[in-house]
């Protein structure tokens, strides 16, 4: 009889030992079912929310980090997101660009968004010594670089495959004029590979066709110390 009892008790504690197993089993499959759930309605919701911020963007613009901060609590990692799959090209830390698709393939950005976007502001003027050739005084010379005339930043920075040149001027016109090219030309003549005295000599004979009062104007706004003393006589 006291066998028969020991037989029943381990009976029941085999089959309870079985019932564990297979509840913990139980509760394991329901468990990874339930995360990868959750993993994909998270995915879903990151998507979601990924396709409406795409909504914001245009094609051919410039985007600042700061930018989509307005269409996006989870900014960095909708960044990582929109690099990887190739709508966003990184151009420099923080600046990001959704390229314009052409026949050719993708346009880079325009320089005076790129550079107004660099900046987050729009009082700058654009240029480059090649600008200088226009004048028709004999610089001949090609740069591979563009000056950016500004209050904010200044140094060489390379924004996407271009490098740009921003000084800190107080003062600078909104646009490029024949009198402003000049002037800026006698003030950056030592940094360029030009003939330095053929230059001046061809200086002083084309502001003798010059519009005189726009051209005064001009080396008293943005002459530096050595070309006022170079356009001294006409002054």
């Amino acid at each position: 009889m006291g066998s028969l009892i020991q037989y029943k008790i381990l009976i029941s504690n085999i089959l309870q030992y079985i019932n564990n197993i297979l509840l913990h089993e139980f509760y394991i499959k329901i468990h990874t079912f339930v995360q990868d759930d959750l993993i994909f309605i998270k995915k879903g919701i990151a998507m979601s929310k990924l396709t409406e911020l795409k909504k914001h963007l245009r094609r051919g613009r410039v985007y600042r980090r700061t930018d989509l901060t307005k269409w996006s609590k989870s900014v960095d990692r909708h960044l990582d997101m929109l690099l990887e799959d190739g709508t966003l090209k990184k151009l420099s830390q923080g600046l990001y660009y959704y390229p314009k698709i052409t026949a050719f393939g993708d346009s880079p950005p325009k320089e005076d968004q790129l550079v107004r976007s660099f900046l987050k502001d729009d009082r700058f003027l654009l240029t480059s010594p090649n600008t200088y050739n226009r004048l028709g005084i004999g610089t001949t010379q090609l740069y591979n670089k563009r000056t950016v005339y500004n209050h904010k930043r200044h140094g060489e920075f390379k924004l996407g495959t271009r490098i740009f040149d921003f000084r800190m001027k107080a003062h600078f016109p909104k646009q490029l004029t024949p009198e402003f090219l000049l002037v800026d030309l006698v003030n950056n003549l030592d940094a360029l590979g030009e003939d330095k005295q053929l230059i001046l000599k061809n200086v002083l004979d084309k502001a003798k066709n010059m519009n005189t009062k726009k051209l005064i104007k001009s080396i008293s706004a943005y002459g530096s110390i050595k070309a006022k003393k170079v356009f001294e006589p006409l002054l």
